[in-house]
């Protein structure tokens, strides 16, 4: 092994691999330092003290940002995050909708309709009763209604393999009053 591949993993087995998480702390760290020592080089104590101060609250503010201070909610509905994507829409759905009641043997309800309206669902619980379908089924049951929530439970198959029509109505006009 030659010298600098020597110098190198010795650096990476000290600070970590470029672009990660020890390696990130270890140069704000040694920024840090340097620059403290050259503020009291420079100009004396009294700048070494504000740098170190102002170093402490970048330092505060960081950690904060990493642990998720800055996220829309600060963290307070995290247990209810259901959409790890974009947001369920409606576009589309007039057709979504044709083929589904043209579909005799069910299975476009099963593979496109049925899951889209359980993240539909899932997304107005969350967002509107703060009640995580998935985990607490019991809940989201009473508040969908009981008639209707065997069509969209995630835990049991569906009633019937095809969604007649006026199911797929009572559906829609629940999702849109919850």
């Amino acid at each position: 092994m030659k010298a600098p591949a020597r110098i190198r993993a010795l650096l990476d087995a000290a600070l970590g691999t470029p672009g990660s998480l020890r390696h990130s702390f270890a140069v704000l760290g040694t920024v840090a330092v340097a620059t403290e020592v050259l503020l009291a080089l420079a100009d004396g104590v009294p700048a070494a003290a504000t740098g170190l101060a102002l170093i402490t609250a970048g330092a505060l503010v960081l950690a904060r940002y990493v642990a998720g201070g800055a996220a829309q909610d600060s963290g307070h509905r995290e247990p209810v995050r259901l959409l790890n994507s974009r947001a369920p829409a409606l576009g589309g759905w007039r057709r979504i909708v044709a083929d589904t009641l043209a579909d005799e043997d069910g299975a476009h309800f099963a593979t496109v309709v049925r899951p889209r309206l359980q993240r539909l669902f899932a997304a107005r619980l969350a967002e509107r009763h703060g009640v995580a379908m998935y985990r607490n089924p019991r809940r989201a049951r009473s508040l969908v209604g009981a008639e209707l929530w065997p069509w969209i439970d995630p835990e049991a198959p569906p009633p019937l393999p095809a969604l007649p029509e006026p199911v797929l109505r009572s559906l829609l006009d629940r999702l849109e009053a919850l």
